[in-house]
């Protein structure tokens, strides 16, 4: 089995208003549960990967857009080219309202998750600080996410993401 990484940088800091956007646009695509864009494309409806996800991390200066997956090597070029084709399609047709909706409703219930202790909450005030963003940024993020529409996901990608420009990285067996 391959393991593969697909990554780009981005020339964009923590502080940039696009995040929430890029953010939301992310858990649609493979944010970290089966219904996403690409496990439905990758896993469930061509059996190409055995597992994948995407992130996006960002922190003072710039960003990093990346998405991995782990296939048979043979399978590795053909899901490269399926998660090329779905961030082109998150540049060039809005979410549905319905998508982004669950969406929004999931990475909502993570934000206060994302504070369940002493040391978590710490951590985040920290973490904020260090990034030169207001320490009550859960609540500001919380109501941007619910405000984004379609099209500002969509503009976003289209602003943000170069799908031409992903680097691929390949751990194991050469690919075929």
């Amino acid at each position: 089995q391959d393991n593969v990484t697909l990554a780009e940088n981005l020339a964009m800091a923590r502080s940039n208003p696009d995040i929430y956007a890029l953010s939301l646009g992310n858990q649609v695509l493979g944010g970290g549960f089966y219904s996403t864009r690409l496990s439905i494309d990758l896993r469930k409806n061509t059996g190409l990967v055995y597992s994948v996800g995407s992130a996006l991390q960002t922190g003072r200066t710039r960003g990093l857009y990346y998405v991995t997956y782990a296939s048979d090597p043979e399978n590795v070029t053909k899901a490269a080219n399926i998660v090329v084709q779905n961030l082109r399609t998150m540049q060039d047709k809005p979410v549905g309202q319905e998508e982004l909706d669950r969406v929004k409703a999931m990475v909502l219930r993570q934000i206060p998750l994302g504070e369940d202790s002493t040391e978590e909450i710490a951590r985040g005030f920290l973490d904020r600080s260090d990034l030169d963003l207001p320490l009550d940024e859960p609540t500001i993020a919380a109501k941007r996410y619910i405000a984004l529409t379609p099209a500002e996901v969509k503009a976003a990608f289209d602003n943000w993401i170069r799908p031409d420009d992903l680097v691929r990285i390949t751990q194991g067996p050469e690919p075929k």
